[in-house]
Formats: C-alpha cells, structure tokens, sequence
C-alpha cells in the first residue's frame, strides 16, 4: 500500500474554511495522477502537474465524491467515499507515480496530500489502476 503525505498548505487551509470535511457536506474531492514529484510546499491543483487526458484517463482525476469525517476523543478522521479508479483504453496511461488528492470543489481548488508508490508505473492498455483509500482508518487524522 502506498503511503499517505500531507501538504503543508492543508492545516492552514483547514484553518481558512476551505474544506468542509463534516457529514453532510456537498464538497467533492478529487485524485489525479502525476509522475512529477510533489514538494510538501504545493498548494493547488496542476502543481505537481496532471497527466494529459489520453487513453482512459481525463486530466482533473477521477472523484472519490464526498469525503466525510468524524470525530472521536479529540481526533478527527477524514474518511473516503469511494476508491478512484481508471482504465487503460486504446493505449497506455503514464507513467505516473504520484496520486494526488484535492478538493475539486473549492474555488482554488486546494491540495490535500498524496500517495507515493515508489517507482514509476505504466497503466496498460485493459488494465485498470485502482487509489485504495483506507476506510477504517481514514485518508488522515488531525489530532
């Protein structure tokens, strides 16, 4: 599994509103894909940059629609909806080796954090790369 990094931007950012994380929310969030390695100093969308709309893939990413939260004992869990996912068709997509998670929703549209996968990976044309967003321990925590 790959692991989770947060962008620096995102405590200020929850800090200024710019995230509606409780239940209930009509924010939408969004995973791209990159093979440009992000710098915990980004703070918006396209920065690192998204692979170009080619062969399955469309340039924003794929949505994880709305990401709830909850909080128990001081810690609040941001916990996905539904795993992004794309498939290769009529050719390769990437390489990529970044995935990178943002609220699609907000004007600016803010970065959140990242996966890391470790290397470089070329989605084949038929075959199907899936974000495993961890549901029972949340995309992160703030505690």
């Amino acid at each position: 599994m790959a692991n989770f990094n947060k962008f620096n931007c995102f405590v200020l950012d929850v800090a200024n509103a710019l995230h509606d994380m409780k239940t209930g929310t009509t924010h939408v969030y969004r995973v791209y894909l990159t093979n440009t390695a992000p710098a915990a100093s980004n703070t918006v969308y396209n920065t690192p940059a998204d692979l170009a709309t080619a062969n399955g893939y469309t340039n924003g990413g794929a949505s994880v629609g709305t990401i709830t939260g909850s909080q128990t004992s001081g810690t609040f869990k941001f916990v996905g909806g539904t795993d992004p996912a794309w498939t290769a068709a009529g050719g390769n997509i990437g390489p990529f080796q970044y995935a990178v998670l943002y609220n699609f929703t907000s004007p600016t549209k803010p970065l959140i954090g990242w996966w890391d996968y470790g290397t470089p990976l070329t989605l084949t044309n038929g075959n199907t790369f899936t974000v495993d967003i961890d549901q029972a321990n949340g995309i992160l925590t703030i505690t």
